[in-house]
This record gives C-alpha cells, sequence and structure tokens, in this order.
C-alpha cells in the first residue's frame, strides 16, 4: 500500500532578517477576565508573562531557535487578541527550535539569512533542503525544480548562502522512499540519484555543514534492508548519516530501532529521528491517510542530541508543529500554519 509524508514547504517563506536580535523577547499574553484596568493605563492583573523564545542551552540543543517563527507570531498574536491560553499552548512550539525549509525562491538568501542569525547567537542552522524534481509525485507537496540541471543551479545557490557557519542539513524528504515505494516513476530514477549523490558532496564541501539523506521511517520502507541500496547509490558513504520519521508520527523506540538495523546495513552510519509530532505514536487502526494531520497527536521529545544511543545523533523537530500535512481531514495546503492543529498538538503534550 502506498506511503507517503508529505506537507511541507514553506513556499515564499521569509527568511529571519540579519538585525543582530535573535536572542529572543519578551512576550506579554493578555488572559481574558475580569477586572481589567485598561482605562486606567495600569497593567491587568491577569496578563500572562511569557518568555519565548529565547535559545536554549548549547550543551544540550545546539540548534537556533528562530525569534520571528511562525508559532512565535501566531502566540503574540493571540495573546493580543486576549486568548492568553492558546497563546501559553503556541508558546511551547516557539520556544524550541524547528527546521526552516528551503524551497525554490531565494535559495542563497533563505539559507545565508538562517545560517547568520543562528551564527550571531552561536548556534547552529537546522535546515531542509526540499527542491528535487518531481517532488512528491504530484500530490500536496508537490513541485521542485523543473529539470535536474535546474536543481544543480539551486544547490550551488543553497550551498554558497550556508558557506562557512554551522549547518545541519536533512536532504530531500521522500525523495529516496518515493522510489523504492513505486511513486516516483522509473525514468526519473537514474537522475534522482546523480542529483542527491552530487548534493551530498557539494553540502560535505563546506567546512561546518552535517547532511543527512531521508530514508522514510519504519511504517514505510519495510524490512529497513530495502532503503540500504538507494542510499548508497545516494551517496550516504560521504553523509553524516540518515534522517528518519520526517513529518511522521512513529514513536522514537521504533524509529531507532528501525535505524539500528539500518545502519548495521550501511557500515554503522549514524541517524536523526524527527520528533517533532510523535508524542501519542501513529494513528492505529488503518485510518486513510494516516500520516496526514492525524487527530489525537502530540508534540515529541524536544530537540536535543543528548539521545542516549551512540547512533542516534540528535532529536529534531524537522516538521514544523501546527503545519499542515495537505488538504485533509480539514486542512490547509501543505505547509500552512493551522492553529486548530497546533493548539491540539500542545494541549495533547504530556
Amino acid at each position: 500500500m502506498y506511503r507517503s509524508y508529505s506537507g511541507r514547504a514553506r513556499r515564499g517563506h521569509r527568511a529571519w532578517a540579519r538585525t543582530g536580535t535573535a536572542a529572543g523577547v519578551l512576550l506579554l499574553l493578555t488572559v481574558t477576565g475580569c477586572g481589567s484596568s485598561e482605562e486606567s493605563g495600569a497593567p491587568r492583573k491577569d496578563a500572562l508573562a511569557v518568555q519565548a523564545p529565547s535559545q536554549l542551552p548549547r550543551s544540550t540543543s545546539p540548534y537556533w531557535v528562530n525569534p520571528d517563527g511562525t508559532a512565535a507570531r501566531e502566540a503574540v498574536r493571540l495573546g493580543k487578541a486576549g486568548k492568553g491560553q492558546d497563546a501559553a499552548l503556541i508558546a511551547k512550539i516557539a520556544a524550541q527550535p524547528v527546521a526552516e525549509w528551503v524551497g525554490a525562491d531565494d535559495p542563497d538568501a533563505q539559507t545565508r539569512g538562517f545560517t547568520e542569525a543562528a551564527t550571531a547567537v552561536d548556534r547552529d542552522a537546522l535546515l531542509v533542503l526540499y527542491n528535487i524534481p518531481h517532488r512528491d509525485c504530484g500530490q500536496y507537496s508537490s513541485g521542485g525544480a523543473a529539470d535536474g540541471d535546474a536543481y544543480r543551479a539551486w544547490l550551488e545557490k543553497a550551498a554558497a548562502g550556508i558557506g562557512d557557519r554551522r549547518a545541519t542539513v536533512i536532504l530531500e524528504p521522500d525523495a529516496l522512499p518515493h522510489m523504492e515505494d513505486g511513486c516516483t516513476p522509473q525514468q526519473f530514477h537514474e537522475e534522482r540519484y546523480a542529483l542527491l549523490k552530487e548534493a551530498v558532496g557539494r553540502l560535505k564541501a563546506l567546512p561546518r555543514t552535517k547532511v543527512y539523506l531521508d530514508a522514510g521511517n519504519p511504517s514505510w520502507v519495510t524490512p529497513a534492508d530495502r532503503m540500504a541500496d538507494p542510499l548508497r547509490r545516494a551517496g550516504i558513504d560521504q553523509a553524516d548519516g540518515f534522517a528518519l520519521n520526517v513529518s511522521n508520527f512513529q514513536t522514537t523506540q521504533d524509529s531507532k530501532d528501525y535505524g539500528h538495523r539500518l545502519s548495521g546495513l550501511l557500515d554503522g552510519k549514524h541517524f536523526v529521528i524527527d520528533t517533532s509530532r510523535n508524542g501519542n505514536g501513529p494513528l492505529s487502526g488503518g485510518h486513510e491517510k494516516a500520516w496526514c494531520n492525524p487527530s489525537g497527536r502530540a508534540l515529541g521529545d524536544p530537540p536535543t542530541t543528548k539521545t542516549g544511543d551512540a547512533l542516534a545523533d540528535a532529536y529534531l523537530w524537522v516538521k514544523r508543529p501546527g503545519e499542515s500535512d495537505g488538504t485533509c481531514k480539514g486542512g490547509p495546503d501543505a505547509g500552512q500554519w493551522w492553529e486548530t492543529y497546533a493548539l491540539e498538538l500542545a494541549r495533547n503534550t504530556r
């Protein structure tokens, strides 16, 4: 049965303005209540002060928290609307470092802006490069570069923007699994392998960039040995490792088990796990498109490099919690903010 886990690209996303003020801001979130003192100009007694988003200790999570991310802006908006409780829930998302998805538009400006802002506060940028030709098999996150040459030109700009600054890159979610599960037509396979291998090589030529090739999730391409050869052909030997569970809901333990089996076939390669929305695991019971905006899910383990597993380099929030997987189950377009879903994830988090 075909599976996908699309729903990410933030088309037209604005890179963080390089103002040197990425350290964080204090958000005053107002809770609706009685006894307002607005007429006198005095502070409301029911005002809720939420510190968000500040940088986490580098020893725990070296990744940059974007103070102007979607969740941070939404928390401000909800606070101004008098929805303090909702604002506090969204602030739980805003407080964590999440990946910045780099799509077709201005890749050099995006990667330069994010990496410069991260460097200014001694943090690493977490980036997703997502522009492979024939992306997502024409589904919710369809698009990508027009052809191989266009992709190479786009990649060169993205790499130039990163330069010598620290970055961790998740390379082309879905690209390999969609070939292995038959979704991507056979005539595109050889070019895609070549493009991914070239991309790994170009990014690893940068002095301070880590690269992880996407390898699906434990419920998609099984058994794990089916992913070994595609990863080899895509240049896993040059990469730092592979990424698991991107934009999916599989448990951390299941992802670790899958990762260990795959690593054993790849000379001990390390891996990272997307834990952004796997707090309650996957939706069970054979629901249609269980990967797409499933109800009852929760935020997972916060991003950290302290995984307690020698092969798991990090837990990351690659999928940005609160952004839709696509127009299913009442959701907006893929990658668009969905307040209802964001609040549900935050409320369900233990």
